[in-house]
């Protein structure tokens, strides 16, 4: 039998009591402020966000250097991005992300290579400035295709002070302007990748933006229906299917940034008609600024799922005039046999099935209409890094009931999943071996777990046949989850 809604809360209220009671009581006080029930009508689903982890407790969050690096810049394909200080950040952050894209590596695309200054002890005691200096001259000597560089500061730059920005600006000057950005990126800044996010937009502001050259590049012939996607970092392909449909709207997209993206796009992107804003959390930033700066209006999409794809592709084509919204519609009914096709296929299999979330970025909510789509009850979501207003434009996504954890401890996910039951947990890498040991179905929604693309029609198709491979998969037959075993 179904559970009310107020059965649900009441549920969750019991769930969360129990889990706070393992903590000593100034640390349960705290995580008390985290973990919540949405109830309906409210402004936000009625968590704190953005504060600093508790020491001790296992985080799952990155920090302000993986936010930059790994997030923002990382993808941009035709510039070399240097990890300035010890190799493990940088192995660490070593093309682990998928983000797609089109050359060839080493001549002018550079996202999986990794570049490090390598501090050793001298490093440290001496600074790296000197370093980092031979290390452009050996970029460019050995890369000259490179487009740019950018300095990705680790930990021990921001405590033994080197001076990347005067190393830069030296190097910038010595060959001829070209594009050197230094971002201060220290990993201990900030309470997690969020800040890494907001600094990275920052130094494409500062450094990209206020920085064209005509006299270099020559400007863009504009046209009236140019957009630019922001925010999207091809995982798997997820770009270019989105793209797909956009162009067959009839939009031109002359930027698309990070995945697949290059410096050139990036200074383009201020001659945008429009901006498409796909993950609010890490490029909000920038596009509130050409709005500011360029008077160039943005809109936030999602391109999960059909339901939410045509919201998205109306809601796009109403910035422009009516050729575009008839060819939006035309979009519509070109896919949507496909997309009747698929539910046709998987609903049955998956219809009823509850699904719990906790991944960062726009997933924890962009995902849901997908997975409502294909008859499923997400059940429980949170975000490792979201602040305040993710959580506002959360409310429109969820069900009253549902229960909400922001930046959840290991502790208090795996207690939620063994009280809470889900046929389907999707989260990233750290949790992915937890639960699959505990006889739980799981999907890594980070990247894709090695599959995608999962945004727009096409990607629909695979992302329903990849949450149905992981439910249906006879293993479970051969593992039991806590609950099953108790029995």
């Amino acid at each position: 039998m179904t559970a009310t809604v107020e059965e649900r809360k009441a549920a969750n209220k019991a769930l969360i009591d129990e889990v706070l009671q393992a903590y000593p009581e100034k640390m349960a006080k705290r995580r008390a402020k985290h973990l919540g029930s949405f109830e309906q009508g409210k402004p936000d689903c009625g968590v704190k966000s953005n504060i600093k982890s508790l020491p001790g407790v296992m985080t799952i969050r990155g920090c302000a250097y993986a936010g930059s690096k790994g997030v923002v810049w990382g993808p941009i394909k035709d510039m070399i991005h240097i990890s300035h200080g010890p190799v493990g950040c940088g192995q660490y952050s070593w093309g682990s992300r998928r983000n797609y894209y089109v050359g060839t590596t080493g001549i002018d695309t550079f996202v999986t290579m990794q570049f490090t200054s390598d501090f050793q002890e001298k490093d440290i005691v001496f600074g790296g400035d000197k370093k980092l200096d031979k290390i452009i001259d050996e970029i460019q000597e050995l890369f000259p295709l490179n487009r740019g560089i950018s300095v990705q500061t680790e930990c021990p730059i921001g405590l033994i002070g080197d001076d990347i920005e005067a190393v830069s600006k030296k190097k910038s000057t010595q060959y001829g302007g070209h594009t050197i950005v230094p971002v201060r990126c220290e990993g201990f800044r900030g309470v997690s990748q969020s800040l890494g996010h907001h600094l990275a937009n920052d130094a494409i502001r500062d450094c990209v933006f206020d920085h064209v050259d005509p006299n270099r590049r020559p400007a863009l012939e504009s046209t009236p229906y140019d957009v630019a996607i922001i925010g999207d970092y091809n995982i798997g392909g997820d770009a270019w299917s989105s793209r797909i449909l956009l162009e067959e709207m009839g939009l031109r997209v002359i930027a698309q940034w990070s995945g697949d993206g290059t410096l050139a796009e990036l200074e383009s992107t201020p001659r945008s008609k429009l901006n498409l804003l796909h993950c609010y959390r890490s490029m909000n930033y920038i596009s509130r600024h050409m709005e500011e700066k360029y008077g160039i209006p943005w809109v936030e999409y999602n391109f999960f799922g059909p339901t939410m794809i045509e919201k998205s592709l109306r809601e796009i084509a109403s910035r422009f005039d009516d050729t575009i919204k008839a060819n939006a519609e035309k979009v519509i009914a070109k896919y949507r046999a496909l997309m009747d096709a698929v539910i046709a296929r998987y609903k049955p299999r998956l219809q009823g099935k509850k699904v719990m979330l906790f991944v960062g970025g726009l997933r924890p909510r962009h995902v849901i209409g997908a997975y409502e789509d294909l008859g499923m009850e997400v059940v429980g979501t949170g975000y490792e890094f979201a602040h305040n207003d993710d959580y506002q434009r959360t409310t429109q996504h969820v069900e009253d009931g549902t229960l909400i954890y922001d930046d959840v401890t290991g502790y208090e996910f795996e207690r939620f999943v063994e009280h809470t039951r889900p046929d389907l947990v999707g989260s990233g890498i750290k949790e992915k071996y937890v639960f699959q040991k505990m006889g739980v179905p799981f999907r890594q929604m980070h990247s894709w777990d090695y599959s995608g693309p999962y945004h727009g029609y096409d990607g629909f198709a695979i992302f329903a046949r990849d949450m149905d491979m992981a439910i249906s998969s006879p293993v479970w037959g051969l593992s039991k989850a806590p609950w099953k075993k108790a029995a």
